[in-house]
């Protein structure tokens, strides 16, 4: 069974979560299979190793897992994007609009150096936002967005289109 046909078997559908007629793809159950884990950060390991990547950016949360686990593979350096007020010491912000409101997320200012080659990494792409909002951040501290990396995609939300020029990767799609 191909890596994608696992992963589309493994992850749970959990009806009307967070709220009412939204379908929500549960990743839990991915990592909880430690070989289904492992093959996937080994997929991702392998596609970036040659890419001289510096620093792998984890989105607050789940972006944190596959994030620490892929800069564990590559050698590199993690940076976590938090909601504001999470992190100690000081940060730089980008905010971003949601479907009813806005929200704003943070890094440290002294994260990324003028040319480091960044990965920026999330469970899953739905409308884009934080992504987005990430590789401006990223971008703001002169870092080099390489490519975003996702676990799952929701092609119908479109969210690569707010990423506009940057390089997107996801191993699945719905």
């Amino acid at each position: 069974m191909s890596l994608v046909s696992q992963i589309k078997k493994t992850i749970r559908d959990v009806p009307d979560f967070p709220k009412p007629g939204i379908l929500f793809k549960d990743i839990t159950p991915l990592l909880q299979d430690r070989h289904l884990f492992a093959q996937i950060i080994d997929t991702l390991g392998e596609r970036y190793l040659d890419k001289k990547i510096d620093i792998i950016v984890g989105i607050e949360s789940r972006g944190f897992l596959f994030g620490a686990a892929l800069a564990y593979r590559l050698g590199c350096s993690l940076v976590p994007i938090r909601k504001v007020g999470k992190l100690p010491y000081k940060t730089i912000q980008a905010s971003y609009d949601l479907e009813y409101g806005s929200a704003t997320i943070e890094m440290h200012i002294d994260s990324i150096k003028k040319n480091e080659r960044i990965i920026v990494i999330d469970d899953l792409l739905a409308t884009g936002g934080t992504a987005n909002a990430t590789c401006e951040l990223v971008e703001k501290q002169g870092g080099k967005v390489v490519e975003c990396a996702f676990v799952v995609e929701l092609n119908f939300l479109h969210g690569r289109d707010k990423l506009k020029e940057r390089e997107v990767f996801s191993l699945v799609q719905y």
